[in-house]
């Protein structure tokens, strides 16, 4: 009985001190994180800082005060689109023949007639000798036709010639005519094809990409170079079936070129009536003056007046960058009640929008009639 009641004792004795090291060693847990949450940390008064920050200065002479202003302006929605050429021309063969020379690059200005690539057009030089030699013996029936009917014609009118041979005479000369008037149409057919094997500019423009080499078989069809007109470029956007209604053909509008950075006018010249089914968007064109440098595929923005509206707005010059704020210094009237002292300047953190030349506009932080401090000149 007593070492069955030692050894319960001492199992006891171990559970004790077992809970004992697990409470412990919570304690010193939840000791290390309050220590790690600067719980243990004197504090920093806080009212110190707002009052640092905020606190009010007399106005000097080495800064004048101008009003927060009101200004109107219409209200822009935006639609993108990409920049195309007006005149733009995909350049095909329409003949089956080797690639003997090719006169386009990338980015080359070339005139309209030009000569960007040249077939082989031995074949239809053959063609073309041959039409021209049948022309010749056409044209040598045809006159022997004619004085043959001439002289009969003579013979006839004299009495010494029969009508039926008259009649004979008369119908060889309408088909040597005939047959001289096919073989000019063969030669001139043999000319038009041989000229399909010289591919000329069809307008003064840029090249944009050759797809052919030297040595390579061009295919009825095939596109052999791409150019347009740089002078004449276009913007075409789709549009929200809502703001269509705001435009109409012939409106002046303007452009953004992102890349550029850049704005221009344009005017709408065409809005393609049938909407996209899946966007619900209508494909409009603008066309207009674009500065140096626009390319075809180009981002760009087309921008559409709607109502116009208030904003306030302020002097660029007026505004502080202080870390990611930008603060202004306010005119306000004198903490002192009952006092005449002068407006004292106290700080004021805004938030800014779209800048108007100088001017910035300021969405939230002032209200109209405020006057903020500048920096005399």
């Amino acid at each position: 009985m007593t070492q069955t009641a030692h050894i319960g004792g001492s199992s006891v004795g171990r559970v004790i001190r077992t809970s004992l090291v697990g409470i412990g060693f919570t304690i010193v847990v939840v000791l290390l994180l309050l220590w790690l949450a600067g719980v243990f940390h004197r504090k920093i008064d806080s009212g110190g800082v707002t009052a640092s920050a905020t606190a009010a200065r007399p106005i000097g002479p080495e800064v004048r005060l101008v009003p927060v202003q009101v200004l109107r302006r219409p209200l822009i929605e935006t639609a993108v689109g990409s920049i195309r050429a007006v005149h733009e021309s995909a350049v095909a063969s329409k003949l089956l023949a080797k690639v003997v020379a090719v006169n386009a690059q990338a980015g080359q200005q070339v005139k309209a007639g030009d000569v960007l690539v040249r077939l082989d057009d031995a074949d239809l030089r053959a063609q073309l000798g041959q039409a021209e030699a049948v022309v010749a013996a056409a044209q040598a029936a045809r006159e022997q036709a004619q004085r043959d009917f001439d002289r009969i014609k003579d013979l006839y009118e004299r009495d010494h010639a029969s009508k039926t041979e008259y009649d004979r005479v008369e119908t060889a000369l309408k088909s040597a005519v005939a047959e001289l008037e096919r073989a000019e149409q063969f030669r001139a057919q043999a000319q038009t094809l041989l000229s399909y094997a010289t591919i000329r500019s069809p307008i003064d423009g840029r090249v944009v990409e050759k797809h052919v080499e030297v040595g390579d078989t061009a295919q009825p069809g095939q596109v052999l170079v791409t150019l347009y007109n740089p002078e004449r470029m276009q913007l075409v956007a789709s549009v929200r079936e809502s703001l269509t209604q705001r435009l109409a053909v012939g409106q002046t509008i303007g452009v953004r070129i992102d890349a550029l950075g850049k704005a221009c006018e344009g005017q709408v010249s065409e809005i393609v009536p049938e909407a996209q089914s899946a966007s619900r968007t209508f494909t409009v064109k603008v066309t207009g003056p674009c500065p140096p440098g626009v390319y075809s595929g180009m981002f760009g923005r087309l921008m559409i007046p709607l109502d116009e509206q208030e904003v306030l707005v302020i002097p660029q010059a007026a505004v502080q960058r202080v870390g990611q704020l930008d603060i202004v210094e306010v005119a306000e009237p004198s903490p002192a009640a009952g006092t005449d002292q002068s407006p004292t300047l106290r700080r004021r953190v805004v938030r800014l929008g779209q800048t108007h030349g100088e001017l910035v506009e300021v969405l939230s932080g002032l209200r109209a009639g405020e006057e903020v401090a500048v920096a005399s000149s």
